[in-house]
């Protein structure tokens, strides 16, 4: 008897289960996939490189690119670098300019001059000079481009120096004297100027 009733309840299960289910040829289609999370948008497009989107979720807010006041004689699309002010300003024009965060030369390596954009380069890679392989032997000779060279995302190349505008994989370096005398921003900083500077364009660092 005891069989009987266990036997019904599993048949009496399997109904209703089959009731609630989609059928095999509705839900469980080739190419079938559940809803994403509420708030998750799925796409099929190609993402952009996480590291050089990347937040400004490391630096002070004073450092966090925006429109200031700027008046100046410096033509609208002139890098201005301001180094005792950790500052780099991208001249808008009507006295304003989109001013960025940056790291700046440690005490020794400093320098001062107006040049040009000779070069960008997209994820560049790196060759530490002579006299940097002297202090540190231990850097390596030729580094590929990627999110772990220290360039980072971009590069904007200082006509004949050895110096560039570049990214950097740290971040919380923005707003001190760090560097051998490249000026550094956040990737996502440095991706942003390297869409608006065109090659030639006047770099004056202060």
């Amino acid at each position: 008897m005891g069989n009987k009733i266990a036997a019904k309840s599993v048949i009496a299960l399997l109904l209703s289960v089959s009731m609630v289910m989609p059928a095999m040829s509705e839900g469980f289609q080739p190419g079938w996939r559940f809803a994403p999370p509420p708030g998750v948008t799925i796409t099929d497009s190609r993402p952009r490189h996480a590291l050089a989107m990347q937040a400004n979720m490391m630096v002070n807010p004073i450092y966090v690119r925006q429109v200031v006041s700027y008046p100046t004689s410096e033509r609208s699309g002139t890098l201005v670098v301001d180094t005792r002010a950790h500052f780099l300003y991208f001249v808008l024009g009507d006295g304003r300019a989109l001013r960025y965060g940056i790291g700046v030369a440690k005490s020794g390596f400093e320098w001062r001059g107006t040049h040009r954009v000779s070069r960008k380069a997209e994820w560049p890679t790196w060759t530490p000079p002579a006299e940097m392989l002297q202090r540190r032997p231990d850097l390596p000779r030729f580094m590929k481009g990627g999110i772990n060279n220290p360039l980072g995302a971009r590069a904007l190349y200082i006509g004949s120096t050895l110096y560039r505008i570049h990214g950097t994989t740290e971040p919380w370096t923005i707003g001190q004297n760090v560097s051998s005398g490249c000026i550094r921003m956040t990737n996502a900083d440095v991706t942003d100027l390297y869409e608006r500077v065109k090659l030639n364009t006047k770099v004056v660092v202060l």
